[in-house]
């Protein structure tokens, strides 16, 4: 069964009203919520960058039923991986077992914050994979030490644990990463409708199958409103940045390098990524391909602040109707 979540963009948005957004969405009939994690937004344009761990402990307890989510955290520069083991046990207590920890290699934009470089890709990955480990055995509740190639870890204890853990789920972006990072992984993270790395999971030896005990999620963004031209504007202005790739966006270093790099693409050029407009079946059509390569769960992304309320409240509910009447059921 497809699931369809609400995402909680701390770059556009601040952190009362994320939590506000998020008791909506709730209401709204999302199954799900996922938060971004970082320390500068993409374009300043977008304005905020809230600690989306704060936010997510005040998520937790203003909601009952949301299952919470990192989409995704960076636990190799910024953050040692042993306090990330530590922050997602507790927001996993607190949240009564609704949070899945969602990790990724990072992008330059917010690691680069700590002052300590930017690796190259190999050496990103290689360090998330010794920063799982450790995670993972913080979250066994055992003391541990730990002495690896990027991370050391001395006499260290995790003594506030959720009962059955912590879901892990990772980002994946091809063939090498899934071999990489799917055997650590309790879940599949992807920004792509890429049915091969749903396949390539599938063929891991010993893996829970997508669908059948591991999820694959995905996230898509939208730019809802009444008026088109003003949806495809705003959509330009704040995320035009989403048309550069990955490839790209993993190593811009700030806003302005984000707005350089982003200043021919045209209105015309974002919306033919983004839906934008009032028609939810046009929506419906951009989610479609993530089904159909075989994701469990899609997190949408509403572009902009000025319009979250009234798109949870006008647009979320038949807009969730009609993506569940087209999803497949099983």
């Amino acid at each position: 069964m497809t699931t369809f979540g609400y995402t909680l963009m701390t770059e556009q948005s601040g952190p009362r009203e994320l939590v506000r957004y998020a008791t909506a969405a709730e209401r709204a009939g999302f199954s799900f919520a996922v938060s971004s994690d970082h320390y500068s937004p993409w374009l300043s344009a977008q304005g905020h960058a809230p600690y989306a761990w704060t936010v997510l402990g005040a998520v937790a307890q203003a909601t009952t039923d949301l299952e919470l989510m990192t989409y995704v955290t960076c636990p190799t520069i910024r953050y040692h991986p042993a306090v990330v083991a530590q922050k997602a046990a507790t927001l996993g207590v607190l949240s009564d077992g609704r949070f899945t920890l969602g990790l990724g290699a990072g992008e330059n934009l917010n690691e680069h914050v700590a002052g300590q470089g930017w690796p190259s890709v190999d050496a990103r990955q290689e360090m998330l994979v010794e920063a799982i480990r450790i995670i993972r055995e913080l979250h066994a509740g055992e003391l541990v030490t730990f002495h690896g190639d990027y991370f050391d870890v001395e006499s260290a204890r995790i003594w506030d644990l959720p009962e059955g853990g912590v879901p892990i789920g990772v980002a994946t972006s091809g063939e090498k990463s899934i071999a990489r990072f799917g055997p650590l992984a309790d879940h599949l993270i992807a920004v792509e409708p890429d049915a091969s790395l749903v396949e390539g999971w599938n063929a891991l030896e010993g893996k829970p199958r997508i669908g059948a005990g591991a999820r694959a999620i995905g996230q898509i963004p939208i730019s809802w409103g009444p008026d088109r031209d003003e949806a495809v504007q705003r959509a330009h202005e704040q995320f035009r940045w989403f048309a550069g790739g990955w490839a790209v966006n993993a190593d811009l270093p700030t806003t302005a390098g984000f707005a350089a790099a982003t200043q021919f693409v045209r209105p015309e050029d974002v919306a033919e990524s983004i839906p934008c407009g009032p028609d939810l079946d046009a929506v419906v059509e951009a989610v479609k391909p993530y089904w159909e390569a075989g994701f469990t769960d899609i997190a949408l992304v509403q572009v902009g602040d000025e319009l979250q309320e009234r798109f949870l409240a006008e647009a979320a509910q038949p807009l969730l109707e009609k993506l569940r009447a087209a999803a497949p059921s099983a």
